[in-house]
């Protein structure tokens, strides 16, 4: 019955990032949100609705992950005396903060992988000037709190 389930789920790894690793926590995460609603009936679409809110979300963080670990790298590089622990601190502040400029990114990265893997082209390319331009604000944000 599960290989089922997971067929639906195919289509989805033509998205950069998107493995059979993903898919299976993804799947996961289903079966432990419908778990959780303590009933065997379901209607179609809560079964959807779940199944693409836990599939957006592993995606977005997928490539956000990737947007934020660039962000280091970039710091790391610019200023050698930040540690990753400093980095990750000034980068739990902004979050904390919900500094728009971390949101913009964490939107625009999710944005740029649609783009990417279903070929649009233009929009691809804004998004990826977009995601340098704000992750260039980040790294500007995190030198500045540090001096």
């Amino acid at each position: 019955m599960e290989g089922k389930y997971l067929d639906f789920f195919e289509t989805f790894k033509r998205i950069e990032g998107i493995d059979d690793n993903h898919i299976k926590e993804i799947y996961q995460d289903i079966q432990i949100k419908l778990a959780t609603m303590h009933t065997e009936d379901f209607d179609v679409t809560i079964l959807y609705t779940i199944a693409l809110s836990s599939l957006l979300s592993g995606i977005r963080e997928i490539h956000f992950n990737i947007s934020i670990n660039k962000v280091i790298e970039r710091l790391m590089m610019q200023n050698s005396e930040l540690t990753k622990n400093h980095i990750q601190f000034e980068l739990d502040k902004l979050f904390m903060k919900n500094n728009e400029n971390i949101s913009i990114l964490y939107n625009i990265s999710f944005l740029e992988a649609l783009a990417e893997s279903f070929n649009f082209k233009s929009v691809s390319k804004r998004c990826k000037i977009e995601n340098a331009k704000y992750r260039n604000i980040v790294v500007k944000l995190i030198l500045t709190s540090t001096k």
